[in-house]
Formats: C-alpha cells, structure tokens, sequence
C-alpha cells in the first residue's frame, strides 16, 4: 500500500475496483433515497443498499491507506480486522449487484410481479450471505498466510479466491442476466413501430446504463491484456477509472438521472419554499402591532377621541 504498493498489488486493486472514487455524489445520492419516504418501494430501496456498499467500500480503502507500512509489516490485529471488514463490503457491494440483477431479471424476463417479491430475502442475500465467505477466508489468513495485515496474496497462494470465486460467479451471473434483459428488449422494441435506427439506439443506451449496475465493467479488463509496460498501464489506469467511477455512475443513472428521484426532490423544495414563505409572512405580520411607530399612533388616536 502507499509509497510500497508493487506493480502486482496495484493491478490487484485495479482489478477489485478498490480505487477511490467520487464519494460526494454516492453520499447525496443515498441520503435522497433514505430522506424521501415518498419514493421508498423495493426497487429504490435495492439501490439504495447498492450505494451505500460503494460508500462503505471506499471509507475502508481510504482507511487501509493511512496505515503505516510498519504496522502493515508488523500484521497487527486492529490491521487484519480492518482488512476483513474491507473485504466483507467488497463482497456486499458484488452481492448487491447480484441483487440488482436477480430483480431485473425478475420483472423483466421472467415478468413475474414484483409486489410478491419480499425485501427481507434481498436483504439477507446482500448483507448475510457475504458473512460466513469473509469469516471462512478469515480462518484460512489466519492459519495459512498470517503475514502482511492479510492484505494481497502472494504468488501462487489461492487463498483469496474463497472470496474472489463467488465474485466470479456474481459477475458471470450477472452477464447472463444482462443478456436476457437485453434480448427481451430487442424482441419489444422490434415489435413496436419505431424505426430500427431507434430501436438499436434504444437497446445500446439500456445496455449502457446496465452495465454499472450489474458490475459488467468489472469484466471489460477482466485479465491484463499483455505484459508489455504500455499495457499493464493502459490496464491499470482504465481499469481503475472504471471501477472506481462506478458508484458515481449508478448514482447518476439511478438517483439523479431517476424521474422518481427528481420529481420528489422538486416536489420537496416547493414544499420548502412555500412553508420557508408562509413562515415569513406569518412573521411579518407578527411583528406589525408590536412596531413602535404603529404603537404610538394608535394611543395618539386614542387620545385625540377622548
């Protein structure tokens, strides 16, 4: 880490999107969805969890960062923990976008009515599931590679694919579930009248906003491509801008970008504007009797009458 990152330990962090990203906009984008209770339905409530995994994921990483290496030499325990606990919202953050896919690929392919799918079962595939893969990987550091604050693996050690392996399998899911998505929205649009120029702009775009979200970006440099300079270069600072802009992009595309999203916000700052109003003419005319000048005419008018 740091000053003593090698060129394999900064193609690791590349290649598990561990780079910082812009945090800002996933913190707004989560604090909307958790603020407006009129937006709050599974759907949201998924991205929601998906964003906050993005944020948690990268408070960690920005943690491990300020680590000294002597501590990271010395493997103390707060330092194993730390990264254990890193570990665990990687994993979350790809099981969140397993969730992503599977609810998708409920709605859309299998047409099957969202109202019966249950937010408990999404909750414990996101936040539970991960549990017991980290606590396992944990036992075999511990016990197998006990060295360095268990952060990197060495050559030939195949200790992190304990967690590395499901997040294959989420990822290799997840295409296949951006395939059906994709397919069902071709056969749709070419059964509508839309002319077929639209039809292909259409799917591209829906393939492109998907791709964030289900994690697909993760396998466009899945493998470095050679071993030359210029492509483990090439590989590690687009591959690391990928990963690390992909919480920015489900925020824009899901949160910002979101119609739902935009018309309760607008809805809430007329909200605003109208009681921030009412405030200051309820505190105007508040303030009228008790004004002096107003005081000192009424009595003089008092007193000329009598």
């Amino acid at each position: 880490m740091g000053s003593n990152t090698t060129p394999q330990e900064m193609l690791t962090e590349s290649a598990w999107g561990t780079g910082p990203g812009p945090s800002k906009s996933t913190t707004r984008s989560a604090s909307l969805f958790s603020s407006m209770r009129s937006i709050r339905c599974l759907r949201n409530i998924i991205h929601w969890n998906l964003i906050t995994t993005f944020i948690l994921r990268n408070m960690m990483w920005f943690l491990l960062q300020l680590i000294d290496h002597n501590i990271h030499e010395s493997n103390e325990i707060w330092c194993r923990c730390m990264t254990t606990i890193f570990n665990y919202f990687v994993v979350t953050n790809f099981f969140w976008m397993f969730v992503e896919g599977c609810y998708l690929h409920t709605a859309i392919v299998m047409t099957y009515s969202t109202d019966k799918l249950r937010k408990w079962v999404f909750l414990f595939i996101g936040w539970c599931i991960p549990c017991p893969i980290i606590i396992a990987w944990a036992i075999c550091k511990h016990y197998y590679e006990n060295e360095q604050c268990w952060f990197g693996k060495e050559p030939g050690k195949y200790i992190d694919y304990i967690y590395q392996g499901p997040v294959i399998l989420v990822l290799l899911i997840n295409f296949v579930f951006l395939f059906n998505i994709v397919r069902i929205l071709m056969t749709k649009l070419r059964a509508s009248t839309t002319s077929e120029t639209i039809q292909y702009r259409k799917a591209v775009k829906a393939t492109l906003v998907l791709l964030p979200l289900l994690g697909i970006t993760y396998m466009l440099f899945f493998v470095n491509p050679g071993e030359d300079d210029i492509s483990q270069i090439f590989f590690i600072y687009f591959n690391s801008f990928l990963q690390s802009f992909q919480g920015f992009f489900v925020s824009v595309f899901y949160c910002f970008l979101n119609g739902e999203v935009r018309s309760a916000a607008r809805k809430r700052w007329h909200r605003w504007q109208d009681h921030h109003s009412l405030r200051v003419r309820v505190a105007r005319a508040m303030s009228i009797p008790t004004s002096p000048t107003r005081i000192s005419f009424h009595s003089i008018k008092q007193s000329a009458a009598v």
